[in-house]
């Protein structure tokens, strides 16, 4: 698989001007363009196993024609998933109860060296299986790999040691750890995160009083900015990535900030005091004064609800992963504040998708 890497200025050139036009409407200035390494920036992929008589290999599929098509190399993906999956295959070729019925390995790798491969099964996972997969384990470890081995099938989750990897990422002057657990999200690419968390800390610097931040995941970007407010609470609905959110607080030594386990829609309702929430009965909602929002939203972007309490608030961070369903916030949101700064991150090159961010200021 080759990347068109001699293209690559050209189609960041090509997204900016697309989003450009799709903010004119709403008076953006000049977007701030953040790229990409132009390979090797993907820390996070799977692919299925095709079997073919005695061997087998890591496959994907053909967007257009849906053909599958074999991967022995996968350039997007970062180095250290592109030396285990080539070194992968042939340890699970010694030893069959490993590679019978396996349909697809994921990895999720880090910065700072580490991965986790998930082997995934149409059977169950026996002791001989997890016999195994320890050894399995054993023999990447003695060539050079921190890895953690999982297995999963029907309503089965084995981990050989955790299901936990530890990334360190470079922010502004400063190193952060950040918990990531198998089979939760996080940002795909960790040098583009960095960039959009630096982006984030600059819009927000000098900001007053609190910060509240609703979709707020393994707490990538509230411990990030919790520098620079008074106090930051922030909702998450995965009791996975609140855990993992927990030790990343712990760890970067962040003492203003405040993880509380609902949705945004929840969130909203509890705020206007249409319903009561036992997971709140410890939090006093009144001692924030919050006049900054922070919303990273799925695809279909805020629901209406949100938007309005959204509206409650003096300055608005938004970062967005689908520009079309920001831009129809914004028809709301640009009512009563202005785009003070906007910014394209490109966290998938060689793709139409754009994730991209707006400053807002009250008018």
């Amino acid at each position: 698989m080759q990347l068109p890497v001699s293209q690559y200025t050209e189609l960041l050139q090509k997204k900016q001007e697309k989003l450009t036009a799709l903010l004119r409407p709403f008076n953006a200035p000049t977007i701030q363009v953040f790229d990409s390494p132009t390979c090797h920036y993907r820390m996070r992929t799977e692919f299925r196993i095709w079997h073919e008589q005695d061997d087998f290999y890591h496959i994907m599929f053909d967007q257009t024609t849906r053909k599958p098509y074999r991967v022995d190399e996968f350039p997007i993906a970062s180095r250290l998933i592109n030396q285990v999956m080539q070194t992968l295959p042939s340890l699970l070729k010694q030893q069959a109860v490993l590679h019978k019925k396996l349909f697809q390995i994921d990895y999720l790798s880090t910065l700072s060296n580490k991965i986790i491969v998930s082997l995934l099964y149409h059977k169950p996972l026996t002791e001989e299986w997890q016999q195994s997969a320890a050894k399995l384990r054993e023999q990447l470890i003695e060539q050079g790999f921190d890895v953690q081995l999982i297995g999963r099938a029907s309503k089965q989750k084995i981990c050989l040691s955790q299901d936990y990897i530890d990334e360190e990422l470079p922010i502004a002057g400063q190193n952060y750890v950040y918990r990531q657990v198998e089979n939760s999200f996080t940002q795909p690419n960790a040098v583009v995160n960095c960039k959009m968390l630096e982006w984030a800390i600059d819009c927000t610097k000098g900001s007053e009083g609190d910060l509240l931040e609703l979709y707020c995941g393994n707490g990538n970007f509230s411990i990030a900015l919790a520098q620079n407010f008074r106090k930051v609470l922030a909702t998450e609905i995965a009791k996975p990535s609140v855990a993992a959110a927990q030790f990343n607080i712990a760890k970067n030594n962040v003492n203003n900030l405040q993880i509380i386990r609902m949705s945004a829609e929840e969130f909203t309702q509890a705020i206007n005091g249409v319903r009561t929430f036992n997971r709140l009965k410890d939090i006093d909602l009144t001692a924030y004064e919050c006049h900054t929002i922070f919303v990273d939203p799925p695809r279909a972007g805020l629901d209406p609800n949100t938007v309005k309490l959204v509206q409650g608030y003096d300055r608005i961070l938004y970062i967005s992963c689908n520009p079309h369903t920001l831009c129809d916030n914004l028809q709301e949101l640009s009512k009563t504040h202005r785009i003070e700064k906007a910014a394209l991150f490109d966290q998938f090159p060689y793709t139409d998708h754009m994730e991209s961010g707006v400053w807002l200021i009250r008018k």
